[in-house]
């Protein structure tokens, strides 16, 4: 029962059953929130920016902020723990999928006739910028030459 003063006014807030407070969720789907928020906002706008491109630590901060909002969350659910459960694992499964394709599933895959670092490279040609062809063994032959320096740009596909 709540109290009421001389004007009628509540004293004491609402309280659930057996005159506890109910618990209260917005960290659980607030940690879900974040964690859709970090992965979505890398694809979408991050990914602009070299500095966050390369090593997403804007988004692993914000996972991290989930995962402790997450925690919170399924701690605070007194009877709705399977939900909890359900909505933590939801949110933890995106940001491990998030993590993985970042570190692991980026990786150019291996060719079988890329050579080792220190190797000679084999003979090519490309256009420069004039749209002529340069061959190396052409760049090797010039007059002073001590060798070339072949620098590779991973692109973006």
């Amino acid at each position: 029962m709540n109290e009421h003063d001389v004007n009628g006014r509540t004293l004491s807030a609402p309280t659930g059953r057996g005159g506890q407070r109910p618990p209260s969720s917005w960290p659980l789907w607030t940690g879900l929130a974040l964690s859709v928020i970090a992965v979505f906002s890398y694809a979408f706008f991050f990914y602009r920016f070299p500095s966050t491109r390369d090593v997403p630590w804007v988004s692993f901060i914000l996972l991290a902020a989930a995962l402790v909002l997450l925690i919170a969350g399924v701690r605070r659910a007194a009877g709705r723990k399977i939900v909890a459960i359900v909505v933590a694992a939801i949110a933890i499964g995106l940001a491990a999928l998030f993590v993985f394709g970042i570190t692991i599933g980026s990786r150019v895959p291996m060719g079988t006739n890329v050579p080792a670092a220190g190797a000679k490279a084999p003979g090519f040609t490309l256009v420069d910028e004039n749209g002529k062809p340069v061959a190396l063994s052409q760049l090797l032959a010039e007059p002073g030459s001590k060798g070339v320096l072949l620098i590779f740009y991973r692109g973006y596909w």
